[in-house]
């Protein structure tokens, strides 16, 4: 489905992606896992087309998306769930979860979908009209998630959904995401919490300093005596 090769990025003089290539097949869930400052998050944004890559090709459903603008992307049907939520604090959760399907036209499947969206996050149909910027953390997220599902994502690229969570919320926020993947949606998660993610995904990549170091089934890389030591606490 997505397949990602010799990606080079560069801030000024310091080099942040050096030649990071892995593919994602459909219906996976595929983690970056890496300390900050890996690459992480440049990686996704340059599949995004957020920031200009030096070289290197995305490849999705067999087209080069490589040069498209973040729009066109979007209606590709790969979405990007942004590190810090990136909610409209100043619209309801009904208005963000709207502007979530800005580029969809079928006013019955979308509304097909927020219902779908309010059965994933039970909470959100409670606060249907409250303003988005009063709601918890994990509400936030739960938010920013909807809003990209409403997207219709065949590939979700979600960034950090976890940071500044309560445990009970990460847990909860882990099981949706199990969810939205068996319901269809492929999935290339970032994440800081190594164990919650090499847990759920099929595969992984580790990233250091902008490359990737080590690749492989999760369930191989959660028992690797080098990645419990970096990632995993020992």
């Amino acid at each position: 489905m997505l397949t990602v090769t010799n990606l080079n990025v560069s801030y000024g003089a310091i080099k942040a992606l050096r030649g990071i290539s892995f593919d994602v097949k459909q219906g996976e869930i595929v983690t970056l896992i890496g300390s900050n400052g890996a690459g992480k998050t440049t990686t996704l944004h340059s599949i995004s087309n957020i920031i200009k890559k030096e070289s290197g090709s995305v490849i999705f459903n067999g087209e080069d998306i490589s040069s498209l603008a973040p729009d066109m992307i979007v209606r590709q049907g790969l979405i990007q769930v942004p590190e810090g939520r990136r909610i409209f604090a100043n619209l309801t959760v009904k208005e963000n979860l709207e502007m979530g399907a800005f580029t969809r036209k079928n006013t019955a499947e979308i509304k097909q979908d927020m219902v779908k969206v309010f059965d994933l996050f039970p909470r959100l149909k409670e606060r249907i009209k409250q303003i988005a910027g009063t709601l918890s953390g994990g509400e936030q997220q739960m938010l920013a998630m909807g809003r990209a599902l409403m997207s219709k994502p065949q590939l979700l690229l979600l960034d950090e959904p976890s940071m500044g969570l309560a445990p009970i919320l990460v847990d909860e926020i882990f099981a949706i995401i199990q969810e939205i993947n068996r319901a269809g949606t492929t999935i290339l998660l970032v994440e800081q919490n190594a164990f919650k993610a090499l847990s759920i995904a099929n595969r992984a990549c580790i990233l250091e300093t902008g490359l990737v170091t080590k690749a492989g089934n999760a369930e191989d890389l959660i028992r690797d005596d080098s990645v419990k030591a970096a990632y995993l606490g020992g």
